[in-house]
């Protein structure tokens, strides 16, 4: 089975969250490692390990980051990756599958399931073989112990459904 490496400076993890319950948030965590394996011509065997730095979390406000950093939510001095791990897959298309496995946030570790897309491999400029996944999931991030809330009038300040986008390029790996 063929191994691809994450390459860093072309991949992100996205979210987006209700704010006040009237918009969404967007966000992304800009440091991800890790390794997928598996044949482009065989999805069901697709193996992952995936690895997010908390530190990277990056919304455009610097109080903003600094509060999804602290202890309310992500407390990043405590838990300071997010770590995906697959245990599963299967295919559902010509290049899409799901890819279930344990997501650690925050301490806690669940089982998700993400949906997938995989595109190419492609030859690059540089003369590498690449490859690019997409893949995505809703999460309740009180799951993971993120329940920090303020109360208004209307509803609640922070929404609990997050809706979560990895863009991943890929390296195939000469190991």
């Amino acid at each position: 089975m063929a191994k691809w490496r994450i390459d860093p400076d072309h991949s992100v993890a996205a979210f987006a969250i209700r704010h006040m319950m009237i918009t969404h948030v967007h966000g992304q965590f800009n440091k991800i490692s890790g390794t997928i394996e598996f044949d482009t011509g065989n999805i069901k065997n697709l193996s992952a390990e995936l690895k997010i730095e908390v530190s990277s979390l990056f919304t455009g406000i610097s109080k903003r980051d600094e509060h999804l950093r602290s202890e309310d939510f992500f407390h990043s001095d405590k838990f300071p990756e997010i770590i995906f791990k697959s245990k599963n897959s299967e295919k559902t298309g010509f290049s899409n599958g799901k890819v279930s496995g344990d997501l650690s946030i925050h301490g806690i570790t669940r089982q998700i399931t993400l949906d997938f897309e995989y595109l190419g491999p492609i030859k690059s400029p540089f003369g590498e073989t690449c490859i690019g996944f997409n893949a995505s999931t809703n999460l309740n991030r009180e799951d993971f112990g993120m329940t920090w809330n303020q109360l208004m009038e209307d509803g609640i300040m922070v929404g609990k459904d997050v809706r979560i986008n990895l863009n991943l390029e890929a390296d195939l790996s000469p190991d």
